[in-house]
């Protein structure tokens, strides 16, 4: 009796060992808010390629664009806390979305939980080729000798870049209206073909074109000077304070994601942005690489969050 138990129970276990094969094999999703061929696109794309090398399990991006964002949040608060979905985010979603809309369907601190931080970044002014403007004050002193509006691209409504242009116009006297996109990459496309003269967005999604000489950045956010743009200015040297608080990139789980998995994939995306070719590509792309621990990303989008909401709520924005 005790030798068919054995045997029935050995049965058992070789019948489940292809399941647990399966599972452990199930790819990782990683959400992306925004469409193919932006920033955001780009810098998942490559972490996903390291992370796959490195957990040994599919790792595959899921675009979700529309709304800043949102719908990639949406989607992740509606994903099963299992670890094999995750969301490559900047501040935009998690730290802004949550001040401009009245109920923007997720709450960052309630549905998500941190895996890490791996850089933060500066957005950027960029005037396209066929702007006669050498300089964000040649550009301003233009659009004002002009007698016109100035129109500038931002990558999303109610956005950082879409304040800062609004900012920007108050204290010149200027008169600039921020044209929103559906992210950067067609604001970027409009700016290569001459639709839109002057545009804002993160220094990713405009370096590669600023040094194909397609377009100018003119202006950086930051206390300093960002490594992969010495020549450009920070809107501080100009004398345009208030932007000097750097957004930042994150990876996300839904909550409820078991604490051996964020520690897994935490791990992961560490040892990731340690390899030389990936630090580089990172570098490359206009990120300032470096690891956040969860408890220092939650720490870090509270603070930048908590900056921005003193300047929306100064300007006046209500949120809709």
């Amino acid at each position: 009796m005790l030798h068919r138990r054995s045997v029935l129970a050995a049965g058992v276990l070789l019948a489940a060992l292809p399941f647990a094969a399966h599972a452990q094999e199930r790819p990782i999703r990683l959400l992306v808010g925004f469409p193919p061929g932006g920033g955001t696109d780009a810098i998942a794309r490559l972490l996903a390629e390291a992370l796959q090398a490195s957990l040994g399990t599919p790792v595959i991006v899921d675009n979700r664009p529309g709304a800043g964002g949102q719908l990639a949040a949406q989607a992740l608060k509606a994903a099963p806390p299992d670890g094999t979905t995750l969301f490559v985010s900047h501040d935009h979603t998690l730290s802004i979305l949550p001040l401009v809309l009245k109920t923007p369907g997720f709450d960052a601190t309630r549905d998500f939980v941190p895996v890490a931080g791996f850089a933060t970044f500066a957005n950027a002014f960029a005037l396209s080729a066929g702007t006669p403007a050498a300089s964000l004050p040649d550009y301003l002193a233009w659009v004002k000798q002009r007698g016109g509006q100035g129109n500038v691209g931002v990558p999303a409504p109610a956005s950082v870049p879409e304040f800062l242009v609004k900012l920007l116009g108050q204290k010149h006297g200027v008169d600039l209206a921020a044209v929103p996109y559906r992210g950067s990459a067609p604001m970027v496309s409009d700016m290569l073909g001459e639709q839109i003269g002057a545009g804002v967005g993160s220094v990713p999604d405009l370096i590669v074109n600023h040094q194909h000489k397609k377009l100018r950045i003119v202006a950086v956010m930051g206390q300093q000077r960002q490594a992969s743009l010495p020549d450009v200015p920070t809107f501080a040297e100009l004398g345009i304070s208030g932007f000097e608080d750097l957004p930042y990139y994150g990876v996300f789980a839904p909550a409820g994601t078991p604490a051996a998995s964020l520690e897994r994939l935490s791990s992961a995306l560490a040892g990731v942005i340690t390899q030389p070719g990936v630090r580089a590509r990172l570098t490359e792309l206009g990120l300032n690489v470096g690891l956040m621990t969860a408890p220092q990303l939650t720490a870090r989008a509270r603070a930048y969050e908590a900056a921005w909401a003193r300047i929306i709520k100064a300007g006046g924005f209500q949120p809709q």
